[in-house]
């Protein structure tokens, strides 16, 4: 590996930091997108089982937005369940949004990577040109110097390749999984209005 760092130059090293960024972000998106930890199943039945005994609500709340994005989503609307069914909704909202930004957090940064990292194997690529002509000269060419040019222009360029398709691959794949966490709260939403304004038992 030290070799081929060698081999490719200096072009290699904004390569080799945005593929450990990108390394660092796919692991931290893993873990804080797992479905239990977003939208756990059976959140909204306890909450509402819960919140309708009144044994504390004021505690039961900052537990739910302590809980998960969903129970952050659930108490802005139970903070205003004695309000009209038009301010709960707002409240709920508002609350989603927060939540929808939270949950893409750094999506753009990996996107960031993905788009960049060809055009930054491409720059090595120039860089590797240059050293190929520098090779030239009128006593003829420099082998070595050659050779290091080479190196220089498809190491980057296959780096560069290697660190945007996986990148792009979790980029969409979080993304995708985002919007429908999004759609999920939302269903749970309506749900909770309708369980809060009695149209479901």
């Amino acid at each position: 590996m030290i070799e081929i760092v060698k081999a490719a130059g200096w072009p290699i090293w904004p390569l080799l930091l945005a593929s450990v960024i990108s390394v660092a972000l796919i692991i931290e998106r893993l873990v804080a997108l797992r479905h239990a930890k977003v939208v756990p199943a059976g959140l909204l039945q306890r909450a509402v089982g819960e919140f309708r005994r009144g044994a504390d609500n004021d505690k039961l709340l900052e537990e739910l937005e302590r809980h998960s994005p969903l129970g952050q989503v659930l108490a802005a609307g139970l903070r205003n369940v004695g309000s009209s069914r038009e301010i709960m909704k707002e409240s709920i909202v508002e609350a989603g949004s927060a939540v929808a930004h939270e949950l893409n957090r750094y999506l753009t940064t990996l996107g960031t990577i993905a788009s960049i990292s060809p055009l930054m194997g491409l720059f090595g690529t120039v860089v590797g040109m240059i050293e190929i002509f520098g090779s030239q000269s009128p006593t003829g060419a420099n082998p070595q110097q050659l050779a290091h040019g080479i190196s220089i222009a498809l190491y980057n360029t296959g780096f560069g390749i290697f660190i945007a398709v996986p990148c792009l691959i979790f980029w969409r794949h979080f993304r995708a999984l985002v919007d429908t966490f999004v759609v999920e709260m939302e269903q749970q939403a309506i749900r909770l209005v309708e369980y809060m304004h009695g149209e479901r038992k």
